[in-house]
């Protein structure tokens, strides 16, 4: 007789328990995984200011600040750019900043869930996602054709406008939400009406993110390109007002860099432009802080 092979052996499961890990273990894992990400996310950034600066510092002098662009930009300053990005950027969050606020004190304190708000939020939404192309060619085709407004200050900001309420409605509303119910009961209570009591209580407490969307809003109008080429114009010259066509500092890069006429003068205008958003967010946070500490 042939020998027999004995079974194979088999694995009991049942008494087989997995080893748990610890809570702490996974938590550091976690914190490790967080602020690995966020590191990388500071390197990058930095590395593209860093960049940016070592190419464009060495370009910039009191001539680059002061005079106009000469032969498309390859000799000259960038005088008229500055005060274009300055003009467009003043009149879109101009007019962006009072129906957004507005808007966000409306859908957080005098309304509640029904169509109208939800109408308004989708409606919001959906400008928020729109190509900035698209409102370009909504300008064009609406301010600058239609009302006979030209390429202008005054068509690339009111485009410019519409691109921002956006933003500053939801982070506006967001940071109207966040002020406890508190102030609001202590308001009512002391006989304050709806209006008095946004005014006294809710309005200054939210501030800070208020300030803080139309402050993204300044940085994405300032950075903007497709939107003002199609609006603004693109011309050298000084806009003498706001009927007078502009070329902006991102435009004027975006030119300088695409048709190849001046990398040096490119990375002049992109060090300005990185600076002068730094400048915008260190003052209005300034002014930010000593407002709410002023309200205490």
């Amino acid at each position: 007789m042939k020998p027999t092979k004995p079974p194979p052996r088999r694995f009991n499961f049942r008494g087989f328990k997995p080893r748990e890990i610890k809570p702490q273990t996974v938590e550091k894992i976690v914190k490790g995984f967080v602020w690995s990400v966020a590191l990388m996310v500071i390197a990058v950034l930095i590395s593209i200011v860093v960049f940016i600066l070592y190419k464009g510092l060495p370009v910039i002098n009191w001539g680059f600040l002061t005079e106009i662009p000469r032969k498309m930009g390859r000799e000259g300053g960038i005088s008229s750019a500055i005060a274009g990005t300055l003009l467009v950027t003043a009149v879109a969050v101009f007019i962006a900043m009072p129906f957004g606020i507005g808007t966000a004190f409306y859908l957080a304190e005098y309304t509640r869930g029904n169509t109208v708000t939800r109408v308004i939020r989708f409606s919001a939404e959906s400008l928020a996602g729109i190509p900035s192309i698209v409102y370009g060619l909504f300008g064009f085709i609406f301010f600058v054709m239609y009302l006979n407004l030209g390429w202008s200050v005054l068509s690339g900001g009111l485009t410019l406008a519409i691109m921002i309420l956006p933003t500053i409605i939801r982070t506006s509303e967001e940071a109207i939400r966040s002020v406890p119910n508190t102030y609001r009961e202590v308001g009512f209570s002391l006989g304050g009406t709806k209006w008095q009591t946004i005014r006294g209580a809710v309005a200054p407490s939210a501030v800070r993110g208020i300030a803080n969307g139309v402050i993204l809003s300044v940085g994405r109008s300032v950075a903007e390109t497709a939107a003002v080429v199609l609006t603004a114009g693109s011309a050298l010259r000084m806009p003498a007002s706001l009927s007078s066509p502009a070329r902006t500092m991102a435009v004027h890069f975006y030119i300088l860099a695409t048709e190849g006429i001046s990398m040096e003068n490119a990375y002049g205008t992109a060090a300005i432009l990185i600076i002068l958003i730094f400048f915008i967010n260190i003052v209005a946070n300034t002014l930010i802080n000593r407002f709410v500490a002023k309200g205490r």
